[in-house]
């Protein structure tokens, strides 16, 4: 057995880019760069800001949301599982309702370390039955959360270990 891989995993959602003059924090910006891997659970909006986010330099593995324009939503899955290390992320934009979306996700994602959800723009960094339910909040538009946020995954073999980053209001 070689050594245990360890990634960094920038996780964003919800951008809804581009919006008048909004642009990603600075910081958000920088951890996307310095990332191995960054994912988007859906509602990037245009093709165009998917460029800007693979300009960037990682790789970037997306689902589509309800707001994304056609032409994303032709050129992304609704949801899909990604490999980094040893663990496997599950990832889509819509949850459904609060009352029994963990089991759900579950469910829709088997083997999975951790399921990436989006939608709600509130961030969630909880385990259920030895899974990480993982949503990063919106790095633009806060809406109900008290702030702006992103995650970041470090991944060793199997093992995640996510972090909730405050971008400020």
């Amino acid at each position: 057995m070689g050594p245990l891989i360890v990634m960094r995993i920038a996780v964003i959602s919800d951008t809804h880019m581009p919006r008048g003059v909004r642009a990603l924090p600075e910081e958000c910006v920088d951890r996307l760069r310095a990332a191995d891997l960054i994912l988007h659970g859906g509602d990037i909006v245009t093709a165009a800001f998917l460029e800007e986010l693979r300009a960037l330099g990682p790789p970037v593995e997306a689902v589509y949301g309800n707001m994304d324009e056609p032409v994303l939503k032709a050129s992304l899955p609704k949801e899909r599982v990604v490999e980094a290390g040893e663990a496997r992320i599950g990832i889509v934009h819509i949850p459904g309702p609060r009352v029994g979306r963990e089991a759900r996700l579950l469910a829709r994602f088997p083997g999975c370390d951790a399921i990436v959800y989006g939608h709600t723009h509130v961030p969630e960094v909880e385990r259920h039955e030895n899974v990480w339910i993982l949503n990063p909040g919106s790095p633009t538009e806060r809406r109900s959360a008290p702030e702006r946020t992103m995650l970041e995954l470090v991944v060793t073999g199997r093992e995640l270990a996510p972090t909730l980053i405050s971008l400020g209001t």
